[in-house]
């Protein structure tokens, strides 16, 4: 990784993390520390910031581009869990384990520029500011219920229930085609399918006219019957 000298940049960083829910009324006092000396990092696509297992000393702030959080299975398989992009968080529950190290990889997916901000500071910050502190619980907890549903969900669901819901998922928030973000073995194991098994789905949805595509952009054509594969995922609250 390159470290960023560029005073434009920090600033940038700065406003970024200022404009974040969390971290709005943040008095000053206990809001500069969070940068420390620290300075940017710039990463190349498939770029590692940090290891699973490594010393959480700092979480990131993604200025631009988007690191992937990913662990390898016991068969040495890439399993990706999360995707952050510009203006999110990266790593702060780390910042409240008792074991103190990362549980899981981070990698950038691209290009991308990230501010490494201290745990020591974060920790002080709660400590002083009762606010912040309830603003974390708050969005761990939020994290923690989304979660629990996805393994309920990968437990309980089919293999075609969950690349539905998945691509589904996608098109709300991206529009129609949509880009998988990650590759098709990463999905994959994302989704607990074998990859030849999402291969062959992809195909047979195909020749239904379900979607149309190919590798990472698709087109949903069959949005009724999609829907009401995925209906089982969608929870009152």
């Amino acid at each position: 990784m390159t470290n960023i000298k560029s005073p434009t940049n920090r600033l940038a960083a700065v406003r970024m993390l200022r404009a974040h829910v969390l971290f709005a009324d943040l008095p000053e006092a206990l809001f500069t520390p969070l940068f420390g000396s620290h300075s940017g990092q710039e990463a190349a696509a498939g770029e590692l910031l940090f290891h699973e297992g490594d010393r959480a000393d700092h979480f990131l702030l993604v200025q631009q581009g988007c690191i992937e959080m990913f662990r390898f299975t016991v068969d040495g398989e890439e399993r990706v869990f999360h995707l952050f992009d510009s203006g999110q968080l990266v790593g702060d529950a780390a910042m409240f384990m008792a074991h103190g190290r990362y549980p899981m990889n981070a990698r950038a997916q691209c290009a991308t520029v990230a501010y490494r901000l201290s745990r020591a500071a974060l920790r002080c910050a709660c400590e002083h500011h009762p606010p912040l502190a309830m603003r974390l619980l708050e969005s761990f907890s939020q994290r923690l219920y989304r979660h629990v549903n996805e393994v309920d969900w990968l437990t309980s669901s089919s293999a075609a229930q969950r690349l539905a819901a998945y691509l589904l998922n996608l098109q709300q928030h991206q529009g129609d085609p949509i880009y998988l973000p990650i590759n098709q073995r990463q999905l994959a194991g994302h989704l607990g399918i074998r990859a030849e098994s999402l291969s062959r789905m992809f195909s047979e949805w195909q020749q239904r006219s379900l979607v149309r595509g190919r590798q990472r952009t698709w087109q949903l054509c069959d949005l009724n019957h999609l829907r009401q594969l995925a209906s089982a995922a969608t929870r009152t609250f």
